[in-house]
């Protein structure tokens, strides 16, 4: 029988389940907050690189400005309207920094760790 499971149940691990549950649920908060940030930049970077073209600069310079005007226009959108999928992408940060790890874990990951400290 399986940890979290009553007798005579399935074979699946209750356990087991709600903790892929929670990781796709992690997944969902970073991809919207990675979508939502990469919109943020490419919409106005798109629309002030065509807008300072029809304006006449030359391509580099358009770039350029188009550029450094989408990042603050990124970055001042995702502080003002991205509070809640960035709190949710940090906790689960924290969460999976945090996480119940086993002896076994913590001894795989110190044999990973010396393999890469001999390349």
């Amino acid at each position: 029988m399986l940890p979290g499971n009553p007798p005579g149940e399935g074979r699946e691990c209750t356990v087991c389940l709600g903790r892929l549950g929670a990781v796709s649920e992690q997944r969902k908060a970073w991809t919207t907050y990675i979508v939502l940030r990469l919109l943020f930049f490419v919409v106005p970077f798109a629309a002030l690189y065509a807008l300072g073209l029809a304006l006449g600069f030359t391509m580099m310079m358009s770039g350029i400005i188009a550029a450094v005007l989408a990042a603050l226009i990124g970055v001042s959108l995702s502080i003002l309207l991205l509070s809640k999928p960035r709190e949710e992408a940090s906790e689960s940060i924290y969460a999976w920094r945090n996480r119940d790890r086993t002896f076994d874990d913590v001894a795989e990951d110190a044999v990973l760790d010396g393999e890469a400290d001999e390349r």
